[in-house]
């Protein structure tokens, strides 16, 4: 029942280096309903490696899409990421929630490749009921110009903030939510994007490790018009599944090795941490998903199991929700905003 005749929904605003993706979650029946689907796409270099490099030009686009969805709220669910971001599992002294909370920077300070005084910190006790001397915390700092940054593109576009996730998190919100069966043992969440791949490595469900490799679907779109004279349309038909082409595979094989070696690198220093523990299922999303042949071709590098995650898998989509866009297709590109979504308003 909706409070006061308002629904309470939520709104996440993903904003990547290609895309700008936006989803609206009716979060007032007995699950969560996806009622507004949207996306435009940035002109190219507007943002570099998670950098706002044009904010103008981004709250521009924020504005034109915010308006083209219709969208009423003013305050939105976004997310950081990127080499400014730390996220980390530690252990310390067990305390109370609130004690840990008073230390937690002084803690960080062993931990943090960046000056403490110039970024945003946040935690979460992994054991909260456990009775060892230690406890597993899992701690995150983000640089606070990277929040700041994304704070002032938002205000340019007239939003607001209501939270401010971690990229890796809502991806695993939303993975979570739609793949329960993925919360046992060793499992990979591979997010190919536009510039940067996001791995996160999950031990039963709990976020353990998480890589970004220098790779995205930008990569293999530049190699088609350097290598094969294409146009930066015929090769965005290409990556997108719209157009075959006959030697693809090769290029597809060499980029599902790059990202299998960054894989492997987190792999390595999981099982440094615990020797008996192997990978299991891999699961991917993002725009680079979508790229024929490369979930194959990754799972037969790696040797395991390998499917793309499905945002909607378990979240139940109105079907006036999608604007201009083929739900399908566009799938894989929609598990971050969604997990943003997900957070209730």
């Amino acid at each position: 029942m909706a409070l006061f005749g308002q629904k309470k929904s939520s709104v996440g605003l993903d904003i990547g280096s290609g895309f700008i993706k936006l989803i609206e979650v009716d979060h007032s029946g007995d699950q969560p309903e996806v009622v507004r689907v949207a996306m435009r796409a940035l002109l190219p270099d507007a943002i570099v490696e998670g950098e706002i490099m044009d904010p103008g030009l981004v709250g521009d686009t924020i504005r034109e899409l915010v308006e083209a969805a219709g969208l009423r709220h003013k305050r939105v669910v976004t997310a950081v990421g990127g080499h400014d971001v730390i996220i980390k599992k530690i252990e310390m002294d067990r305390m109370v929630e609130s004690d840990a909370r008073e230390v937690i920077r002084w803690e960080a300070e062993q931990h943090v490749p960046f000056d403490i005084k110039s970024v945003e910190l946040d935690f979460q006790v992994l054991d909260p009921d456990g009775d060892g001397a230690q406890m597993q915390v899992l701690l995150v700092a983000a640089k606070r110009e990277l929040v700041e940054n994304k704070v002032a593109v938002l205000t340019g576009a007239g939003l607001e903030a209501s939270l401010i996730d971690v990229d890796a998190f809502a991806l695993h919100n939303a993975f979570e939510h739609n793949h329960p069966e993925a919360m046992e043992g060793i499992v990979t969440l591979v997010n190919v994007g536009h510039e940067m791949t996001n791995v996160n490595l999950l031990d039963d469900g709990v976020p353990i490790l998480t890589r970004d490799i220098p790779f995205g679907s930008r990569k293999i779109r530049e190699r088609l018009q350097r290598e094969r004279g294409m146009t930066t349309e015929a090769a965005e038909e290409v990556v997108q599944g719209r157009t075959e082409l006959d030697d693809l595979d090769e290029i597809v094989r060499e980029s599902a090795e790059e990202v299998a070696v960054g894989v492997e690198r987190g792999a390595a220093f999981l099982m440094t941490q615990d020797p008996g523990s192997g990978l299991g299922r891999m699961y991917l999303s993002g725009g680079g998903a979508r790229i024929p042949g490369v979930a194959e071709a990754l799972g037969r590098r790696m040797g395991v199991e390998t499917r793309l995650a499905n945002p909607f898998e378990r979240v139940p989509v109105r079907p006036a929700a999608p604007l201009n866009l083929i739900l399908d297709e566009a799938g894989p590109m929609l598990l971050l905003p969604l997990g943003l979504a997900l957070r209730s308003p």
